[in-house]
Protein backbone atom coordinates (compact mmCIF):
# COMPACT_ATOMS: atom_id res chain seq x y z
CA UNK A 1 0.00 0.00 0.00
CA UNK A 2 1.37 3.72 -0.75
CA UNK A 3 1.39 6.69 0.97
CA UNK A 4 -1.60 8.33 -0.36
CA UNK A 5 -4.08 5.29 -0.12
CA UNK A 6 -2.50 4.64 3.99
CA UNK A 7 -3.58 8.49 4.09
CA UNK A 8 -7.25 8.08 2.63
CA UNK A 9 -7.67 5.01 4.56
CA UNK A 10 -6.28 7.15 8.26
CA UNK A 11 -8.84 10.01 6.83
CA UNK A 12 -11.79 7.70 6.25
CA UNK A 13 -11.23 5.87 9.52
CA UNK A 14 -10.92 9.17 11.03
CA UNK A 15 -14.44 10.65 9.59
CA UNK A 16 -16.20 7.05 9.97
CA UNK A 17 -14.67 7.62 14.57
CA UNK A 18 -16.13 11.61 13.93
CA UNK A 19 -19.36 10.65 12.48
CA UNK A 20 -19.77 7.39 15.50
CA UNK A 21 -18.67 9.72 18.38
CA UNK A 22 -21.23 12.15 16.88
CA UNK A 23 -24.20 9.62 16.72
CA UNK A 24 -23.61 8.15 20.04
CA UNK A 25 -23.27 11.87 21.81
CA UNK A 26 -26.73 12.46 19.80
CA UNK A 27 -28.09 9.52 21.05
CA UNK A 28 -26.88 10.07 25.02
CA UNK A 29 -24.37 7.38 25.09
CA UNK A 30 -21.27 9.66 25.75
CA UNK A 31 -22.83 11.92 28.70
CA UNK A 32 -21.01 8.93 31.42
CA UNK A 33 -17.81 9.11 29.96
CA UNK A 34 -17.92 13.04 29.62
CA UNK A 35 -18.92 13.37 33.22
CA UNK A 36 -16.00 11.43 34.19
CA UNK A 37 -13.60 13.08 32.15
CA UNK A 38 -14.81 16.68 32.82
CA UNK A 39 -15.20 16.00 37.05
CA UNK A 40 -11.14 16.60 37.30
CA UNK A 41 -11.62 19.70 34.73
CA UNK A 42 -14.17 20.85 36.87
CA UNK A 43 -12.21 20.86 40.01
CA UNK A 44 -8.95 22.00 38.64
CA UNK A 45 -10.99 25.46 37.20
CA UNK A 46 -12.86 25.58 40.61
CA UNK A 47 -9.55 25.71 42.22
CA UNK A 48 -7.86 28.08 39.67
CA UNK A 49 -11.11 30.71 39.90
CA UNK A 50 -10.83 30.64 43.71
CA UNK A 51 -6.96 31.32 43.83
CA UNK A 52 -7.82 34.24 41.39
CA UNK A 53 -10.15 35.96 43.28
CA UNK A 54 -8.08 35.64 46.53
CA UNK A 55 -5.67 37.50 44.55
CA UNK A 56 -7.92 39.80 43.01
CA UNK A 57 -9.67 40.80 45.85
CA UNK A 58 -6.04 41.29 48.02
CA UNK A 59 -4.70 43.36 45.21
CA UNK A 60 -7.81 45.34 45.10
CA UNK A 61 -9.78 45.25 48.25
CA UNK A 62 -7.54 48.31 49.65
CA UNK A 63 -8.89 51.08 47.10
CA UNK A 64 -12.09 49.60 47.11
CA UNK A 65 -12.01 50.55 51.35
CA UNK A 66 -10.77 53.43 50.43
CA UNK A 67 -13.09 54.21 47.52
CA UNK A 68 -16.57 53.27 50.18
CA UNK A 69 -14.75 55.54 52.91
CA UNK A 70 -14.88 58.69 50.72
CA UNK A 71 -18.35 57.66 48.85
CA UNK A 72 -19.51 57.08 52.90
CA UNK A 73 -18.11 59.95 53.60
CA UNK A 74 -19.66 61.99 50.71
CA UNK A 75 -22.83 60.85 51.28
CA UNK A 76 -22.73 61.79 55.12
CA UNK A 77 -22.47 65.16 54.20
CA UNK A 78 -25.17 65.22 52.00
CA UNK A 79 -27.30 64.03 54.57
CA UNK A 80 -26.48 66.56 56.33
CA UNK A 81 -26.63 69.00 54.50
CA UNK A 82 -30.06 67.95 53.40
CA UNK A 83 -31.13 68.28 57.27
CA UNK A 84 -30.17 71.33 57.56
CA UNK A 85 -32.30 72.51 54.52
CA UNK A 86 -35.31 70.80 56.24
CA UNK A 87 -35.25 71.94 59.47
CA UNK A 88 -34.47 76.13 57.67
CA UNK A 89 -37.38 75.20 55.24
CA UNK A 90 -39.63 74.21 58.58
CA UNK A 91 -38.47 76.81 60.31
CA UNK A 92 -39.27 79.56 57.31
CA UNK A 93 -42.55 78.07 56.60
CA UNK A 94 -43.58 78.44 60.21
CA UNK A 95 -42.02 82.24 59.98
CA UNK A 96 -44.16 82.23 57.07
CA UNK A 97 -47.82 80.64 58.84
CA UNK A 98 -47.26 83.97 61.52
CA UNK A 99 -46.66 86.83 59.04
CA UNK A 100 -49.77 85.36 57.38
CA UNK A 101 -51.72 85.75 60.31
CA UNK A 102 -50.27 88.84 61.44
CA UNK A 103 -50.77 90.14 58.16
CA UNK A 104 -54.62 88.99 58.22
CA UNK A 105 -54.81 90.94 61.37
CA UNK A 106 -53.26 93.87 59.73
CA UNK A 107 -55.89 94.09 57.48
CA UNK A 108 -59.02 94.04 59.77
CA UNK A 109 -57.20 97.12 61.19
CA UNK A 110 -56.73 98.90 58.07
CA UNK A 111 -56.19 102.60 60.23
CA UNK A 112 -53.18 101.62 62.08
CA UNK A 113 -49.64 101.24 61.05
CA UNK A 114 -47.49 98.32 61.77
CA UNK A 115 -44.52 96.50 61.98
CA UNK A 116 -43.79 93.64 62.52
CA UNK A 117 -40.75 92.65 64.56
CA UNK A 118 -38.51 89.09 65.94
CA UNK A 119 -38.96 88.33 69.40
CA UNK A 120 -35.06 88.10 70.89
CA UNK A 121 -35.31 87.52 74.26
CA UNK A 122 -37.39 87.33 77.40
CA UNK A 123 -36.51 88.58 80.93
CA UNK A 124 -36.32 86.15 83.29
CA UNK A 125 -36.92 88.05 86.51
CA UNK A 126 -39.93 86.33 88.68
CA UNK A 127 -40.96 90.02 89.08
CA UNK A 128 -41.08 91.32 85.46
CA UNK A 129 -42.89 89.55 82.47
CA UNK A 130 -41.80 91.11 79.43
CA UNK A 131 -39.99 90.56 76.16
CA UNK A 132 -37.14 92.18 74.01
CA UNK A 133 -37.74 92.59 70.32
CA UNK A 134 -35.19 92.96 67.49
CA UNK A 135 -36.25 96.65 66.69
CA UNK A 136 -36.08 100.15 68.33
CA UNK A 137 -35.78 103.88 67.79
CA UNK A 138 -33.69 103.52 64.88
CA UNK A 139 -37.21 101.35 63.15
CA UNK A 140 -39.68 104.08 64.72
CA UNK A 141 -40.24 101.90 67.76
CA UNK A 142 -41.08 104.49 71.04
CA UNK A 143 -42.04 104.15 74.21
CA UNK A 144 -45.52 103.48 74.96
CA UNK A 145 -46.28 101.63 71.37
CA UNK A 146 -48.72 99.04 72.03
CA UNK A 147 -47.68 95.48 70.86
CA UNK A 148 -50.32 92.97 69.29
CA UNK A 149 -50.66 89.66 67.64
CA UNK A 150 -53.80 87.79 65.63
CA UNK A 151 -54.73 86.49 69.12
CA UNK A 152 -54.84 89.53 70.97
CA UNK A 153 -53.10 92.20 72.77
CA UNK A 154 -49.72 91.33 73.96
CA UNK A 155 -48.45 94.38 76.22
CA UNK A 156 -46.82 97.81 75.02
CA UNK A 157 -43.19 99.06 74.82
CA UNK A 158 -41.85 99.97 78.18
CA UNK A 159 -38.23 100.78 77.37
CA UNK A 160 -37.00 101.74 73.67
CA UNK A 161 -33.31 102.00 72.68
CA UNK A 162 -31.59 101.89 68.98
CA UNK A 163 -32.17 98.34 67.98
CA UNK A 164 -33.94 96.77 70.14
CA UNK A 165 -36.89 97.46 72.70
CA UNK A 166 -38.65 95.93 75.47
CA UNK A 167 -42.04 95.35 75.90
CA UNK A 168 -44.23 94.95 79.07
CA UNK A 169 -46.63 92.04 79.02
CA UNK A 170 -50.34 92.57 80.14
CA UNK A 171 -49.37 89.34 82.29
CA UNK A 172 -46.86 91.39 84.48
CA UNK A 173 -48.53 92.37 88.09
CA UNK A 174 -47.41 96.15 87.08
CA UNK A 175 -48.88 96.48 84.10
CA UNK A 176 -52.40 98.14 84.07
CA UNK A 177 -55.28 98.37 81.28
CA UNK A 178 -58.34 99.92 80.35
CA UNK A 179 -60.64 97.20 78.78
CA UNK A 180 -64.29 97.14 78.36
CA UNK A 181 -66.60 94.15 77.83
CA UNK A 182 -68.07 93.94 74.70
CA UNK A 183 -71.67 92.75 75.06
CA UNK A 184 -72.82 94.71 78.29
CA UNK A 185 -70.48 97.95 78.15
CA UNK A 186 -68.69 97.56 81.32
CA UNK A 187 -65.26 99.48 82.00
CA UNK A 188 -62.48 97.97 84.17
CA UNK A 189 -58.46 97.49 84.61
CA UNK A 190 -56.66 94.85 84.65
CA UNK A 191 -54.85 92.87 86.91
CA UNK A 192 -52.25 90.37 86.56
CA UNK A 193 -51.57 88.02 89.32
CA UNK A 194 -48.52 86.26 90.30
CA UNK A 195 -49.53 82.95 89.08
CA UNK A 196 -50.20 84.60 85.60
CA UNK A 197 -54.28 85.11 85.86
CA UNK A 198 -55.59 87.82 84.75
CA UNK A 199 -58.43 89.41 86.17
CA UNK A 200 -60.60 92.91 85.55
CA UNK A 201 -61.51 94.65 88.16
CA UNK A 202 -63.02 98.08 89.29
CA UNK A 203 -66.31 96.67 87.27
CA UNK A 204 -69.32 98.37 88.31
CA UNK A 205 -71.83 96.22 90.46
CA UNK A 206 -74.82 97.96 87.77
CA UNK A 207 -73.22 95.59 85.09
CA UNK A 208 -74.49 92.43 84.26
CA UNK A 209 -71.16 90.97 82.74
CA UNK A 210 -71.16 87.09 81.61
CA UNK A 211 -68.81 84.46 81.14
CA UNK A 212 -67.83 84.06 77.25
CA UNK A 213 -68.37 87.88 76.72
CA UNK A 214 -65.06 89.08 74.87
CA UNK A 215 -62.74 91.72 76.88
CA UNK A 216 -61.67 95.04 74.65
CA UNK A 217 -59.54 97.86 75.19
CA UNK A 218 -61.32 100.88 76.21
CA UNK A 219 -59.05 103.61 75.03
CA UNK A 220 -60.00 105.82 78.14
CA UNK A 221 -56.53 106.89 79.61
CA UNK A 222 -54.74 106.78 76.45
CA UNK A 223 -52.41 104.12 76.93
CA UNK A 224 -53.87 101.70 74.58
CA UNK A 225 -55.79 102.43 71.37
CA UNK A 226 -59.39 100.97 71.47
CA UNK A 227 -61.03 97.72 70.47
CA UNK A 228 -58.13 95.29 70.57
CA UNK A 229 -59.01 92.08 71.94
CA UNK A 230 -57.46 91.41 75.35
CA UNK A 231 -59.39 87.87 75.99
CA UNK A 232 -62.52 86.35 77.14
CA UNK A 233 -64.61 86.43 80.50
CA UNK A 234 -64.19 82.81 82.04
CA UNK A 235 -65.53 83.71 85.69
CA UNK A 236 -67.39 86.75 87.60
CA UNK A 237 -66.93 87.40 91.23
CA UNK A 238 -69.77 89.73 92.49
CA UNK A 239 -70.70 90.28 96.38
CA UNK A 240 -73.07 92.72 97.40
CA UNK A 241 -70.73 94.10 99.93
CA UNK A 242 -68.19 95.15 97.67
CA UNK A 243 -68.01 98.37 95.71
CA UNK A 244 -66.71 96.46 92.35
CA UNK A 245 -66.92 93.12 90.67
CA UNK A 246 -64.13 91.51 89.00
CA UNK A 247 -63.96 88.98 86.56
CA UNK A 248 -61.42 86.46 85.56
CA UNK A 249 -60.09 86.41 81.70
CA UNK A 250 -58.48 84.44 79.73
CA UNK A 251 -56.04 85.36 76.74
CA UNK A 252 -55.61 83.68 73.73
CA UNK A 253 -52.11 84.74 73.27
CA UNK A 254 -48.99 82.24 73.92
CA UNK A 255 -46.89 84.26 76.11
CA UNK A 256 -44.54 81.27 76.42
CA UNK A 257 -44.27 80.87 72.34
CA UNK A 258 -44.37 84.05 71.02
CA UNK A 259 -41.49 84.58 67.96
CA UNK A 260 -42.98 87.17 65.64
CA UNK A 261 -45.24 90.40 67.11
CA UNK A 262 -46.74 93.61 65.45
CA UNK A 263 -46.00 97.18 66.70
CA UNK A 264 -48.21 99.63 66.29
CA UNK A 265 -46.55 102.39 65.33
CA UNK A 266 -49.39 105.12 64.08
CA UNK A 267 -50.50 105.05 67.46
CA UNK A 268 -48.36 107.74 69.84
CA UNK A 269 -49.40 107.14 73.21
CA UNK A 270 -49.55 109.55 77.13
CA UNK A 271 -45.95 109.07 78.28
CA UNK A 272 -45.66 105.95 80.29
CA UNK A 273 -43.94 105.25 83.52
CA UNK A 274 -41.83 102.53 84.16
CA UNK A 275 -42.23 99.41 85.61
CA UNK A 276 -39.03 98.44 86.38
CA UNK A 277 -38.62 98.14 90.37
Amino acid sequence: MNRSSSRSFLAGALLLAAVGLLVLNLAGMLRPAQSLALRPLAAVQSWLALRYAAIHDTLTLPRDVATLQQRNAELEAEVTSLQRQVVTLKEEAAKAEILSALLGYARTQPDNRYLAVNVIGRDVSPFIRSIWIGAGTDNGVERGMPVVTESGLVGRVADAYATVARVQLITDPAAAVNVRTQDSRADGVTIAQPNGEIWVDQISQEKEVKASELVLTSGLGGGYPPDITVGQVISVRKRDYELFQQAVIRTNVDFANLEIVLVITSFHPLPVTTSTP
